[in-house]
């Protein structure tokens, strides 16, 4: 059967009434889920642009987003997310001689935003929401790019806004830069010349702290907003540049300086008025600022107004962790740990004169003009090199909605979830509160799952790396699994995150394959090696090839004896230094023997014949009583001792279906390694994920932890259920909820299992609930906005295709699972298109180079 995309859809799970958008599965009991009639990847329009809002910004350097109707929001350049920040600013056009034609260049404001949102109850007070608007809208993106259509019979003109910012795979310097753009297009359908004056109006919305001294400077066919640094605050300064690329630009420096809304009320007059107005600076307390490009448009004429924005925040107050020197260790860059200065991913050779946070482009650039002259000079061949990268990613023949779930995704990457420090190293939160990073340090148990940085920009992806086995592992090899800001040496004061560190030995399997720098693989082995002992010696004491004694991970909680989920991730690090080890000359017999016994523990005594699963042990561990161990979890109670003598610690999974279940052979397929567990076994796990724990409607599912992910008529994949029963009193904390970043993990594995449609049915879920009328579709949350483990969605692409570039032995692997296609492929020297057709693969470069040797179709060369 064939759903709306043309991709078939598994006929065991339709039933009677339902569509490709409402699946039901065996075993999965509901009423219908809402069917949307919007296509996958399509234009938003109506309702679905309700809550669109899309990141404009640089990698590490902020954003703001351009919303469905093409207002500006989510202001989020000082270094830190500011969720709710919506300056007071518009873009209009006043059209002269005819009725009704000045307006605000958006379109009709949301009705959510007229009562609830921050400020409502007092009118909305200060927003430009009382200004005229274009009645339609309609909303697509192409990332980076975002156009807006606006369509009102008042305005003889077609008129398009697109919006962008830099985003060159392998460029990451340019792609890290604190700019954005907005291009605003008028054509003249009418028969006649139409005479109109486009403008930019804004008030001084860098001006945000008491006390500091604010000014509005010029800069060539724009004006630059700043503020003075208070005194002891320096994250206090800041400047935002705003200018045009056309030089009769007419410049407004100071609104009218009143009371009330005296500024914002004269600048829509003139505006009204179809007026211009030409201030110098003042020295300081400039309400806001207005450009204006009057201009005539003949019949069928066309004008662009290219609008450039760039931001300069130099410091912040971003301190987290301190500083620990093990005096055991040698961190200098000749120890091996750090292995050299280029794997540090120094871009400039400077260190921070700051112990706070500072931005990468602070280091390359010494204040707003400089960044401003880099993008008028450089704008058209960005656009033109980002535009390649987007033209070439959607040259796609991959299911529309695996294409909209990985692209909607790539914004997490624009977003301030995602920091660069002055060194350029990068630095992550694992999302985004509403006026801070929440979670802090590159949590290498969520930064697992995402895909996307380690094939987009590879050299940004090994720091992470280099940070794991330098500053954050001591002598011993425990690894901490969030990095201080700045990065430096951290205290060992909590436990090692199992699937983090694990997960991390697998990825630098990864990084040595998509880098093929054997030389940064023999550097950074020793300590790599450090790291693999101690996994073994801290939760395989007894070497029984299981992780055993309890492990912290990424719910948070510590599991108890051997579980399918870490000892799968076990396996997957064996394998990988094993590997490495023999590439190097290595003796590797003991991680073989393990990986040995392991592989038989896990698909004997930990799989039920269906599915793998948690054997919960804690008296016969080396580890101390769970009711008096350390956890995120808090002191037992009285109650919690009664449920630790009946069922054993609280927070395991049991013998539960865990989506997560077999985790590390997903990772492991991405980071390249061979099959290390049964496929079967795993395919079987999977297809019993998808059977029990996808739901097509959460009505009677209850949800008593964080239900807003996914509840009532929606459908998601919960994190576990126990179909067979032994549900536990109190199970790991997040059991009850759907987490995106997992969906799409096992959708991935899935349809490289060979289970495309099962796959799909996922996606499909996942995506209806981010369709623009209740969520953001490009901003998909966990514990915070633009959550980090999302970017799982990009390892679709090598799912669906077996698609990846190997550069330690220069060789292309192709495995489909959906027979002829065309899909993007990034490698850490080029991009372009690799194509498989009637057996034949071929690749398309179109950025770079992409070096090939030899090609193997599954296993086997041609």
């Amino acid at each position: 059967m064939l759903g709306g995309t043309g991709v078939a859809i598994s006929p065991a799970i339709l039933k009677a009434g339902t569509t490709a958008d409402n699946i039901d599965t065996k075993n999965n009991a509901q009423q219908k889920a809402p069917i949307t009639t919007r296509k996958y990847n399509s234009p938003y329009t109506g309702e679905y642009l309700t809550r669109v809002a899309f990141p404009v910004g640089g990698l590490g350097a902020g954003m703001f987003c351009l919303e469905g109707s093409g207002a500006i929001s989510h202001m989020s350049v000082r270094n830190r997310p500011d969720i709710y920040n919506e300056p007071s600013l518009f873009s209009a056009i006043a059209i002269k001689g005819i009725p009704n034609g000045v307006k605000v260049l958006e379109g009709q404001v949301p009705d959510w935003k007229m009562f609830g949102a921050r400020g409502t109850g007092n009118g909305a007070a200060g927003t430009t929401y009382g200004l005229p608007r274009f009645q339609n809208a309609t909303f697509k993106t192409h990332f980076p790019f975002a156009s807006l259509e606006l369509q009102d019979n008042d305005i003889p003109l077609q008129i398009t806004v697109k919006g962008w910012s830099p985003f060159v795979p392998t460029d990451e310097d340019n792609s890290s830069l604190p700019v954005g753009a907005l291009e605003y297009t008028f054509t003249n359908k009418t028969t006649r010349s139409v005479e109109a004056i486009f403008s930019f109006n804004t008030k001084n919305f860098i001006a945000d702290t008491d006390g500091a001294v604010n000014k509005i400077a010029g800069t060539k066919n724009g004006f630059v907003l700043r503020q003075d640094a208070v005194k002891d605050k320096p994250e206090t300064e800041g400047s935002f540049a705003v200018f045009t690329n056309d030089d009769n630009t007419i410049v407004d420096h100071c609104w009218f300086r009143g009371g009330w809304w005296d500024p914002l009320t004269m600048a829509w007059n003139t505006v009204r008025d179809g007026k211009t107005r030409a201030t110098d600076p003042v020295e300081k307390d400039a309400p806001g600022a207005s450009l204006f490009v009057p201009f005539t448009l003949a019949a069928g004429a066309s004008k662009t107004v290219k609008l450039m924005m760039t931001w300069y925040i130099p410091e912040s107050n971003i301190h987290i962790g301190d500083v620990v020197m093990d005096e055991k260790k040698d961190c200098s860059p000749d120890s091996g740990c750090c292995a050299a200065p280029e794997d540090l991913g120094v871009a400039n050779g400077k260190k921070s004169p700051s112990p706070n946070y500072k931005p990468w482009y602070s280091s390359s650039y010494g204040n707003v003009d400089e960044v401003a002259d880099y993008w008028r000079k450089n704008y058209d061949d960005l656009y033109a090199k980002s535009k390649l990268f987007s033209d070439t990613f959607y040259n796609s023949t991959l299911p529309a909605e695996v294409i909209e779930a990985v692209a909607a995704n790539l914004t997490i990457l624009k977003s301030p979830t995602v920091l660069r420090q002055y060194d350029g190293r990068l630095w992550s939160w694992e999302g985004c509160g509403d006026d801070g990073g929440c979670c802090h340090g590159s949590c290498t148990h969520v930064w697992n799952y995402a895909q996307a940085m380690s094939h987009l920009f590879p050299t940004l992806e090994k720091t992470l790396r280099n940070t794991e086995f330098c500053e954050n592992q001591n002598k011993a090899g425990h690894q901490g699994f969030r990095a201080n800001m700045p990065i430096s040496p951290l205290k060992h004061d909590f436990h090692a995150a199992s699937d983090g560190q694990l997960g991390g030995i697998m990825k630098v399997y990864r990084e040595w394959r998509i880098s093929g720098d054997n030389e940064w693989l023999r550097r950074i082995y020793p300590v790599v090696v450090t790291s693999m002992d101690y996994c073994i010696a801290t939760w395989d004491p007894k070497s029984k090839g299981v992780v055993e004694e309890p492990h912290h991970n990424t719910y948070d909680i510590e599991f108890w004896g051997p579980d399918g989920m870490i000892t799968s991730f076990y396996l997957g690090a064996l394998t990988a230094i094993t590997l490495m080890g023999k590439h190097l000359d290595k003796d590797v017999s003991k991680y073989e023997d393990l990986y040995t016994k392991g592989k038989v523990q896990l698909e004997t005594n930990l799989y039920d014949g269906e599915y793998f699963f948690q054997d919960i042990e804690y008296k016969n561990l080396k580890a101390q009583n769970p009711a008096t161990a350390k956890s995120f979890g808090g002191d037992y109670s009285a109650e919690a001792i009664d449920i630790l003598k009946e069922e054993g610690p609280k927070y395991q999974y049991g013998k539960g279906c865990l989506s997560d279940g077999i985790l590390g052979a997903w990772i492991g397929s991405m980071c390249a390694l061979p099959t290390f567990v049964d496929d079967k076994k795993v395919s079987s796990h999977l297809l019993a994920v998808h059977k029990y724990n996808l739901k097509t409607t959460l009505k009677e599912h209850a949800n008593p932890q964080r239900p807003a992910y996914a509840l009532s008529d929606e459908g998601g994949l919960l994190l576990c259920t126990w179909p067979k029963g032994g549900k536990l009193s109190l199970p790991f904390v997040y059991s009850d909820e759907v987490w995106t970043g997992i969906e799409y993990q096992v959708a991935a594995h899935l349809m490289e299992m060979g289970h495309v449609q099962q796959g799909l049915d996922i996606v499909r879920l996942c995506r209806n609930r981010y369709d623009g009328r209740i969520r953001n579709p490009f901003n998909e949350y966990e514990c915070g906005h633009w959550y980090a483990r999302a970017m799982s969605s990009y390892g679709m692409l090598q799912a669906l295709t077996g698609a990846r570039y190997d550069a330690v032995d220069r060789s292309l692997h192709i495995d489909s699972k959906v027979g002829d296609f065309t899909s993007f492929l990034s490698t850490a020297t080029g991009f372009g298109t690799v194509s498989f057709k009637s057996g034949k693969p071929s690749v398309k470069v179109v950025y770079g180079k992409i070096d090939i040797d030899k090609t193997f179709i599954g296993n086997k060369e041609i």
